[in-house]
This record gives structure tokens, sequence and C-alpha cells, in this order.
């Protein structure tokens, strides 16, 4: 697909997840991310490896339509869906209102993922999962005794070395805390920037989106709430050439 809606750092297809034209794949991997942000994550992996943590990103690039059958999945109540407190709700209970913002909760629009841009990763440290866990990407795991409370503390302190940080630290009102999901806070920071409601309103138009008309009636409300609604990025600074 191709758009001649220039963005600068993305088209507007890509920046919603309906071109892949600006991602790369991370090797050793079936992942795909930002071509800037290949470099700068490896040389975080780099610096995680070189402190004995092995940093494995399990979800990056993301397109609109993978993100679209998690939408639709949780709205038919074919995908677990949680609320606030973790706990499964009942799709089939809620009205459209209630159910799109229990999904959003967790799982964002799709052309608004952040995932889509290529500029956000989830990750664990491997070399400190169990043998014979199955990783959840759960709060939980990241707490102070969780399997990933070492990574939690790592990323605190070293992300930004590499131009990272985490935009869903904390509870804002808007998507849980998410303490595996980084970020490279130039590409993300101008990505965002750019994803405005009219952008997002025409990726979603005909897209086949469960619950699309209550979506579209509040886009503006939803967008700044759950698109916008995120840790302000911080200033990084260049890595060391000792790091």
């Amino acid at each position: 697909m191709t758009d001649t809606h220039d963005i600068g750092i993305l088209l507007a297809a890509q920046l919603t997840g309906r071109d892949a034209g600006h991602v790369v794949e991370l090797p050793g991997t079936s992942l795909r991310v930002h071509r800037a942000v290949l470099a700068p994550f490896l040389a975080l992996q780099a610096a995680a490896a070189r402190d004995g943590l092995v940093l494995k990103p399990v979800s990056a690039f993301r397109d609109f339509d993978r993100q679209r059958t998690i939408w639709n999945d949780k709205w038919r109540g074919q995908r677990p869906l949680l609320g606030r407190d973790g706990r499964p709700l009942d799709a089939s209970r809620l009205s459209a209102d209630a159910l799109v913002e229990s999904v959003l909760i967790w799982s964002a629009l799709p052309g608004a993922s952040r995932h889509h841009w290529g500029t956000d990763l989830d990750v664990i440290d491997a070399a400190a999962v169990p043998e014979g866990y199955a990783v959840q990407l759960t709060a939980d795991e990241f707490a102070l005794r969780g399997p990933f409370a070492r990574l939690d503390a790592w990323l605190a302190r070293h992300a930004g070395d590499h131009g990272f940080y985490r935009p869903y630290a904390v509870d804002r009102g808007g998507v849980q805390p998410e303490p595996w999901h980084i970020s490279h806070v130039a590409t993300s920071s101008r990505a965002l920037d750019a994803l405005s409601v009219d952008l997002l309103a025409e990726a979603l138009r005909d897209a086949g989106l469960e619950g699309q008309e209550a979506v579209l009636a509040r886009l503006p409300e939803l967008h700044a709430r759950y698109v916008r609604n995120v840790e302000p990025a911080p200033a990084v600074s260049p890595p060391s050439r000792l790091s």
C-alpha cells in the first residue's frame, strides 16, 4: 500500500499500521522494528548482556490487521477480556461504551497501537524465565518477587542510555501499566505527534472493526485518554563511548 500523505517520519498508512515499508527484521528473530530503532535496540541488548541479562523482544511491529483481530476477538468474547483489576469480564454483559473501554485498558485500537510504528517493543529477560514457565507479561512478573524484577530495575536505570523509555510506567487512567513495554523516544515522539484524530478516523472507517460506531462517536475522547495519555517522553543523552 502507498500513501502520499508524508508526515516526515512515517507515511500515514505506516503510522496506522497499514503499510510496513518502514520496518526491518531484528537479527535472529521474526520480529520487525523501525529502521531507526534497530541499532539503538541492539546497543541496549548488548548493554543488558554485559550486566547479565538476556534482553529478549517478544513483540515489536504489529500491523493493523493483527491489531484488529485482537480487538474483534476481545469484543466477541473469543479472547480473554480483563478489567482494571485483572479479573475476567463477560463481554456479552457490557454495553457498547463499556466494552470499548474494557478492551482499551489492555489493547490499543487498530490504527492507534504504538506497535504499528515499529518504535515500541515488549521485552523480557530470557535468562530469568524458570524452566517450563509460560511468560504472561503481567505486572506481577516485574514486581519485587517476580522473575523480571531485576530487568524492571535495570530498565529504570539504563533504558534512557540508548534512547528508550517506558510510556506505560504508571496508571494514568488510560492503558494499564506495562513495565515490559519500551519505546524509542526520538522516533515514537514524532509518530505520536503525527497521529491525529482525523488520521485515526480515516483508518477505522470501513475497516471491519467490531463496535466501530461506538468508537467513532467518542474518538476524540478515546484518542486523548488512550493514545496521547502516556508518560512524558524524557530527554535522552547519546550513549557513552564506553557503554
